[in-house]
Parts: structure tokens; sequence; C-alpha cells
């Protein structure tokens, strides 16, 4: 339900950040917050849970539908780009810390729910960070017309970067979901290979600026799928600590694919307005929710396959594992072709770089 919340927020954000407000979509998002921490905290059974991740996705993607038109509206060009990447940092940084924290208080015996509660620091936190602050206005004229923003979600760029996201977030949420189980039957340690990739891509993503500047957006998304593509695949064949490696590799390629996309949207289609950034963001959610329960369908027919050849135990789920991450390849390897076919089109294309404040 997380990535169901998620994408229905943003898209809601989108189409009301000018009417109803940034200000008061992030006070929607620290109220579906606490919502949700306290409804995991205190769940009866798994319809609650089920309501409880709803509403963090939907606090989620209110964020999002919130900040990212901010950092659109208070930066141009490279810089946009670098504080994008720095904003978006805090996605893998958080999991790498809360994964940090949940193995110290494992460590010292203390429940889950004890260990949930923690989320509510950061929670607090960025509500008092918010608090009585004044957004930008939009620096781009018309970009607040709703009428132009529909129009802005029909040019050629934007539907070939609305198809691209749907890809680069399926590459990139599609493995992170199943590898760490699948090589944890290999030998590989999986909190490990979560700490790499999360972390690999938080540190990344805090140093995009210089990236981005020598390569360009359509240079980073492009070197980010080759990356991911064999990321992907030598998680389909590595065994034991060799996945450590190869964790590095997928974390490199997927870094760049969110905010790099964010913003291209934002410099490419800058008449989208929020509504473009929240409908490029929700596309990438929905799709990677939609892929979920297909890459489940794959792992079981493949267990099926691997089983009926004689497998059993560990090496069977680990075979029908790797067998699925070969078909996870494909995705990046679509976006290979994809972005090589964007780079050459905006080569001599005239980017907006920067434009004129309202």
């Amino acid at each position: 339900m997380w990535f169901l919340g998620f994408p229905i927020s943003m898209i809601i954000g989108g189409i009301v950040y000018h009417s109803f407000g940034p200000k008061n979509i992030m006070r929607v998002a620290f109220v579906a917050h606490t919502l949700g921490i306290l409804l995991t905290i205190y769940a009866g059974g798994y319809t609650t849970l089920l309501i409880s991740t709803l509403f963090i996705g939907f606090g989620n993607g209110c964020t999002e539908a919130a900040c990212n038109p901010m950092i659109a509206d208070m930066y141009s060009g490279v810089k946009m780009n670098k504080m994008l990447n720095r904003f978006h940092m805090w996605f893998p940084g958080g999991i790498m810390i809360g994964a940090l924290i949940s193995t110290f208080m494992t460590g010292l015996n203390l429940g889950w729910e004890a260990q949930m509660w923690i989320t509510m620091v950061p929670t607090v936190i960025y509500a008092y960070l918010f608090f009585g602050k004044a957004f930008p206005k939009a620096k781009v004229e018309g970009s607040t017309s709703l009428l132009n923003n529909f129009k802005a979600l029909f040019s050629p760029v934007f539907l070939f970067l609305f198809v691209c996201m749907a890809l680069t977030a399926i590459s990139e949420f599609g493995p992170q979901q199943w590898v760490n189980i699948i090589l944890a039957n290999s030998g590989a340690n999986a909190m490990i290979i979560l700490a790499l990739t999360t972390g690999v891509m938080a540190v990344a993503r805090f140093f995009a600026g210089p990236v981005v500047a020598k390569l360009g957006q359509t240079g980073v998304l492009l070197l980010g799928a080759i990356l991911a593509t064999i990321g992907i695949y030598l998680f389909s064949i590595v065994t034991g600590p060799a996945a450590y490696f190869v964790a590095v590799i997928f974390a490199l390629g997927v870094a760049y694919f969110w905010p790099v996309m964010v913003g291209a949207v934002a410099q490419r289609v800058p008449l989208s307005g929020a509504l473009g950034l929240s409908i490029i963001g929700g596309i990438g959610m929905f799709s990677s929710a939609i892929f979920q329960g297909v890459i489940g369908g794959w792992i079981d027919s493949a267990r099926a396959t691997k089983s009926a050849e004689g497998l059993s135990g560990d090496a069977l789920e680990l075979a029908a594992g790797q067998a699925t991450l070969q078909n996870m390849a494909f995705f990046p390897i679509i976006l290979i072709v994809l972005f090589t076919i964007f780079f050459f089109w905006q080569k001599n294309s005239k980017k907006t770089e920067a434009v004129s404040p309202v």
C-alpha cells in the first residue's frame, strides 16, 4: 500500500500545489506520517498495517509534491540538479541510517515497536524546519496555470520522459526489493548488500553536481542505464562476497535516475510546473508498485522450473531468484536505447538552463 499512497498523494499535490499551497501539503505530510507510524505501532491486524503503510506512502508523496517544485523554483541548471540530488540523497541515506539504528537496537533486545518510534524523530524535525517558512514563488511564467501544465504534459519531451521514468523506477526499485533476499541464499550478507547499495547511492547523489555538470542530464542517464544493466546482470550470476562489488556497480547505475529525471522535466518542460514534477514521480512509483507483483510471479515461475530440474532448498531459491534478475536486466537495456535516442535528440536542442522569474 506504500507504493500506492505515494503516487496518489504526489499527483493530488501537483494539482493543488498553487491553490492549496506547498506549506499546507507539508502539513498534510506530517499528519499522514504521524498517523502511519502510530497505526503501525498499535496495529491490531493485517488490515490496520495496510492502512498504516498507505498513510506513510501518502506522507512521502506529499513531501515530494511540495519539495521538488520548491527546489526547481529556487535554483536553475546544474545547481538545480545538484540540489535535487542532495534532497533525494536522503531516500537511500535514510534507509542506510535506519538499518544501522535497527541493527543496534536489535542488539539491545529492543522490539520493533521501540524501533518504529524512532521514525517520529525525523518527522518532528522536518515539521519544525518547515514551520513558519515561506516557499518560493514560481519562477516560470505560466507554470501556475493548470491549463498550461496539462498542455505541457502532452509535449513530445514530457511523453518520452514519462515512459523513461517508469522504466528507471522499475530498474531501481525492482532489483532492490528482491536482490537481498535472493543473494542471501548464496552466502552473501543481505544487510551488507543493503548498506552498500544505499550508502553508495547517498554518496553519489551528494556529489552529483560535478557529475551532471560534466556529462549533462542526458549523459548521466545514459551512463546510469549502462551501469544498471551491468549490475543487475552480474547480480544474476555471482554468489557470495562478489555480490558486494556488484552492489556498488548497481548503486552507481541507479543513483541518479530519480533526481535527474525530475530535474530533466523541470529544465526541459518548465511549463509542466509542479504538476509535471508530480506526474513524473507518480508514474515512477506507480509502475514500481505494479511490477512488484509481476516480479513475484516471475520468481514463482522460475522456482517451478528449477524445482522440476531437481533443485531444492537454498539452491532452488538462488537459481529461481537469479533467473528472475536476468529478466529484470531487460528494463535498463531498453533504457540504454531510449537514453541514446534522448542524448542525440537533445544534443543540439536549446536547453532551458535558466528562465525569467515571474
